[in-house]
């Protein structure tokens, strides 16, 4: 294993946190890192130029993502060992989290640069912070397969895991994803979804997952932004197996709470896939 180095004559390859929202999170110390830096190594140049700007930083910038992460990362080291320092920054939170930068890192300190973290917002830790969940062990899974049968497979892999899980998801993926927990998990797993996080809509909401599903799809915007989903470990008292097969009626008592049968009926149906006939058909009966 390499050590950090301390030769004042490298460079110092920053990974700089910046605000995944409120622009008020980032740090004086990052605001100083970026403002003397020799270049900025950016996720999208267009959007890290904005908040350059915003905080009247004016440095170079690089664009560096995961098309271009192989091809960039050597002229990087040399600039790095020829004595400039860099700043590696992602869109939104702390660089490498589900972000690239790993292959640089990696090959920073394989020859013995230094990477300095110049820490700050994390939008899983921000999550998990304010989840109401046990947060003494965890587990980041990042983003869910999005094909469905893809992500039914991987959950079943995750369905024993004693361990909080983090995962990240779309907007337009979110409500298939719930029920796919749901399905796998088990309709009374808790759960929290964080949406926008430090933004003007943030919310954080508490619920089992079916009635986290139930909510999200019973108005559109709530399927808006982006989403971390915390959810609880597995616990030897649940049944996944079984707990399943009553999602569909679980999630219609919720919505029957607040939309009309026809409506509620159509929800769910989009959500699991269930014949809408035979949903409204249910949805009739719960609602006398």
């Amino acid at each position: 294993m390499q050590e950090q180095a301390c030769q004042s004559t490298l460079g110092v390859l920053y990974c700089v946190a910046t605000p995944i929202g409120n622009l008020a999170d980032i740090s004086h110390r990052a605001l100083d890192v970026l403002g003397r830096v020799a270049v900025i190594a950016a996720e999208d140049t267009r959007h890290t130029g904005r908040l350059l700007a915003h905080f009247a930083i004016s440095r170079p910038l690089l664009s560096f993502h995961e098309h271009n992460e192989a091809q960039r990362s050597p002229m990087l080291l040399a600039r790095l060992e020829a004595g400039e320092s860099i700043a590696l920054v992602s869109d939104a939170g702390t660089p490498l989290i589900s972000d690239p930068g790993f292959r640089l890192v990696r090959e920073a300190r394989l020859r013995g640069l230094p990477v300095s973290p110049i820490p700050g917002a994390c939008s899983i830790i921000a999550a998990l912070s304010v989840a109401g969940l046990p947060t003494d062990r965890f587990v980041f899974e990042g983003f869910l397969p999005a094909r469905p049968s893809a992500r039914q497979r991987y959950l079943q892999g995750l369905r024993s895991e004693p361990r909080t899980l983090i995962f990240l998801e779309s907007s337009h993926r979110i409500g298939a994803a719930l029920y796919d927990l749901v399905a796998v998990f088990g309709a009374t797993r808790m759960a929290t979804l964080a949406r926008e996080l430090t933004k003007r809509y943030e919310t954080v909401r508490l619920d089992t997952l079916t009635g986290l599903a139930s909510w999200v799809v019973a108005q559109a915007e709530r399927e808006r932004g982006e989403f971390v989903l915390v959810v609880a470990g597995a616990s030897a008292e649940l049944q996944p197996q079984h707990a399943a097969s009553l999602a569909p009626e679980m999630a219609l008592g919720v919505l029957l709470e607040e939309l009309p049968v026809k409506q509620a009926a159509r929800l769910v149906a989009r959500l699991t896939g269930a014949p809408r006939n035979e949903l409204y058909r249910l949805a009739l009966k719960q609602r006398h």
